[in-house]
């Protein structure tokens, strides 16, 4: 039987092609370092997409005016104070707001630092409205992301504002408050804060502005404690 050679023994002595090892090695070379290129290339991207898609951190105790809860009960306006790590999770809000009772469900105002409102409608668990005063803040609060990416909308793209009310506007029309109202109220940003276009909002859906306001005031004096 033959004895079989190791490929890198075998000499291919055909004339012309005494270079050719050399050459393929350099070409090889040449392609591993392209190979590194674009594995840079492709780190550099992904970064970017890990800073673009970053957790953000979430809201302060300092940062939370009030998360509350609204609802009424044979008729009764009730205002109750939720937890304030609610005010960093929309999914969290919406299970709590499930679980009180209502005659047409349960409402959840969220204030933050005075900029932003988020308002969530909740009745019963497949019929869920939501929506932000202001879609600027998606890439400052946690919750106001989420408010984002429940309608999939990523602010300043495609058809979606780079600030502005997003989402469903009209989810207090039956109470009162129409669309255009609600609106009207979140551009006045220069005038209301959003914890008076939270007292804005109780108004015009026909709360008792005194049940709201001290569940407000006991919020922010157990704050202060």
């Amino acid at each position: 039987m033959a004895n079989r050679l190791d490929p890198e023994d075998q000499i291919d002595e055909r004339v012309g092609l005494e270079h050719v090892t050399g050459i393929v090695d350099e070409d090889l070379d040449d392609l591993d370092d392209l190979d590194d290129d674009f594995d840079d290339e492709d780190e550099d991207d992904l970064e970017e997409g890990d800073d673009f898609e970053e957790d953000l951190e979430d809201a302060t105790d300092d940062d939370i005016d009030f998360v509350i809860g609204l609802y009424r009960e044979d008729g009764q306006p009730t205002a109750v104070p939720l937890e304030a790590d609610l005010a960093n999770d929309l999914d969290e809000l919406i299970a709590q707001l499930t679980r009180l009772p209502g005659d047409a469900g349960a409402i959840g105002l969220v204030s933050l630092n005075g900029e932003v409102l988020v308002a969530v409608r909740v009745r019963g668990p497949r019929h869920v409205q939501v929506m932000v005063s202001d879609i600027y803040y998606a890439d400052v609060y946690p919750i106001v992301r989420d408010v984002a990416d429940y309608f999939g909308l990523k602010p300043g793209e495609d058809d979606t504002p780079e600030d502005g009310p997003v989402g469903d506007l009209g989810l207090f029309a039956d109470q009162g408050l129409k669309e255009e109202a609600l609106e009207a109220l979140c551009l006045e940003e220069d005038e209301l804060t959003s914890d008076e276009l939270a007292e804005r909002v109780a108004r015009g859906i026909h709360f008792d502005p005194a049940a709201f306001g001290k569940v407000m005031d006991e919020y922010w004096d157990s704050d202060e404690d």
